[in-house]
């Protein structure tokens, strides 16, 4: 699983049941506990503080976007509420399954235009593994948007329909009044940190041998994903990893379905720029899930907080792909800030 090991060649499963190798120096339990402690708390206190501390100003004006009473999106949302006719149902399905793959597409096509056209060609330099798909096999993707299309149309709406069950019984109406800004960001903090404990775990477990070889290895053909791959996965796996960690959050904090909608755009832009294959700037770094896809057992989570806490991204941190995973803020590749090392000739 190890190195280049092909997908094709993966059938013993990767991660639950294949412990990684041991790296070269092994860390004391208790302080990759305080590390994955500390990296939680700066990731999520860093949310917090600056929330708190911008409240008075910066979230002030925010708010006035956001949901003041005739603001502009609180107007539109209020008309569209009045055509739906306060259906909860279709809130809950119909109007989210079309928010969320419109948000998809849109997102998609513009991520495959370089991969099938190699335009604009300055793009190509920040592929993070530049000998892959170019450019994408047709046949490939083509197989690749019929599983896609299966997973949003067939097995989603069952999903949002449990999920508006869940809501009618815990008497949850979505009213006309948007949600407060400062009420949003809370519950993205908790959205994030439910994502990531579920995520982490279903996605560790779809990584035992049995269930690699059976579930998890449709996604794994892509060893040099691209963006639709986020949701190219087993049936059972769309439900199981890509549908109940996102929507758990809003069940959990009965939401506002403005809200979930917010929050699942968010998840779905995120998973097609970690599947992306390229690293662009000022764009979250793709470089840990790549480096998942390249290697199998490395970097299960989404924010690195419980792969630190396991240990599944000693690997990873010794790589050159680790080096390069940070936000990009120059147009200068990574891959030229840190080059390749030189290979070794005998």
């Amino acid at each position: 699983m190890l190195g280049s090991t092909p997908a094709a060649e993966c059938d013993g499963g990767c991660g639950v049941g294949v412990a990684p190798p041991a790296p070269p120096i092994v860390e004391n339990k208790r302080v990759k506990l305080l590390d994955s402690i500390k990296k939680a708390v700066f990731i999520l206190g860093t949310a917090l503080v600056t929330f708190i501390a911008a409240r008075n100003s910066i979230t002030w004006h925010l708010q006035q976007v956001w949901g003041a009473s005739g603001d502009f999106w609180q107007a539109q949302w209020i008309k569209l509420y009045e055509v739906i006719g306060h259906d909860q149902l279709k809130l809950d399905v119909f109007w989210t399954l079309l928010v969320t793959m419109t948000v998809f597409w849109c997102c998609n096509i513009l991520l495959l235009i370089p991969d099938l056209t190699g335009w604009p060609p300055q793009l190509l330099n920040y592929k993070i593994q530049p000998e892959k798909n170019n450019p994408v096999d047709w046949t490939r993707l083509k197989a690749t948007i019929r599983q896609v299309l299966f997973n949003q149309v067939v097995m989603s709406p069952p999903v949002m329909f449990a999920a508006h069950l869940i809501n009618q019984f815990r008497g949850i109406e979505h009213g006309p009044e948007l949600p407060t800004f400062h009420w949003v960001v809370f519950e993205m903090v908790v959205f994030i940190s439910v994502e990531e404990i579920l995520f982490y775990y279903s996605h560790r477990l779809l990584h035992h041998p049995y269930i690699y070889k059976h579930i998890h290895k449709i996604h794994h053909q892509w060893t040099a994903p691209i963006g639709l791959v986020g949701i190219y996965a087993h049936p059972i796996e769309h439900v199981m990893s890509n549908l109940i960690p996102p929507i758990a959050g809003p069940l959990l904090m009965g939401s506002h379905v403005t809200t979930g909608w917010l929050w699942f755009s968010m998840a779905l832009i995120s998973t097609s720029i970690s599947h992306s294959g390229y690293h662009f700037p000022f764009l979250p770094s793709p470089e840990a899930h790549d480096f998942h896809h390249a290697q199998f057992n490395q970097n299960f989570g989404v924010m690195g907080v419980l792969d630190r806490l396991h240990g599944t991204d000693t690997i990873f941190r010794a790589s050159k792909a680790y080096q390069r995973h940070f936000l990009l803020l120059s147009l200068t590749p990574v891959s030229v800030q840190f080059p390749d090392d030189p290979k070794k000739t005998y």
